[in-house]
């Protein structure tokens, strides 16, 4: 049975965790760089459940814990300058690329993700992605992020069509339940992964 309904018009794809196995890389990146800045060990498993956040997102949970103010610039170019030396060992997440492989040319479609336009690009550009896709939205095209419909909202006005007529691939809680904001419906890409 296809995952994409014949009514579908379009498909809309997170990027980190969805299309490409980055949140490793994130990780890694994320927990050196909030280790230089408040002096203190981060545990790994800290990282757990904060893959779907916007930057500022985390940031502003590490400010809470902290009880203070932390350098967000300094902490998010850290963490991106890190992510971008590892693009490397960067991987596809081969079975919902070979979906969009599969529609390339037959249905438009778009990413949505709640990285942002330098991380974004560069890990499809690597991974030979970035060209089967008629539109890229990131943080940097919105004001509200995920689980806000509006990255969503943004793609199917770029792809031209109706909300309700596009199927979004989400790995997180915050793009599922923007997703369904939006009015579209979703596929949790962790059934594709479990199966």
């Amino acid at each position: 049975m296809s995952l994409v309904r014949a009514d579908t018009a379009g498909l809309i794809f997170d990027c980190d965790g969805t299309l490409v196995d980055s949140l490793p890389l994130y990780r890694e990146g994320w927990i050196a760089a909030l280790e230089d800045a408040i002096e203190q060990s981060v545990p790994p498993e800290w990282f757990h459940g904060h893959g779907g956040m916007s930057e500022h997102m985390v940031l502003d949970i590490v400010e809470a814990r902290l009880g203070r103010s932390v350098n967000r610039h300094g902490i998010i170019s850290q963490a991106r300058d890190s992510m971008l030396r590892r693009l490397h060992v960067l991987r596809e997440i081969t079975v919902v690329a070979d979906i969009a492989r599969q529609y390339h040319g037959r249905l438009p479609m778009a990413v949505a993700s709640n990285g942002s336009r330098q991380i974004v690009t560069a890990c499809l550009r690597h991974l030979g992605l970035e060209r089967l896709f008629d539109a890229i939205i990131t943080i940097d095209d919105v004001d509200n992020p995920k689980p806000a419909p509006d990255m969503f909202l943004l793609a199917a006005g770029r792809l031209a069509l109706p909300p309700a007529s596009c199927l979004v691939f989400e790995d997180s809680r915050e793009g599922m339940l923007a997703a369904t904001r939006a009015g579209m419906a979703h596929v949790d890409v962790n059934t594709l992964l479990a199966g």
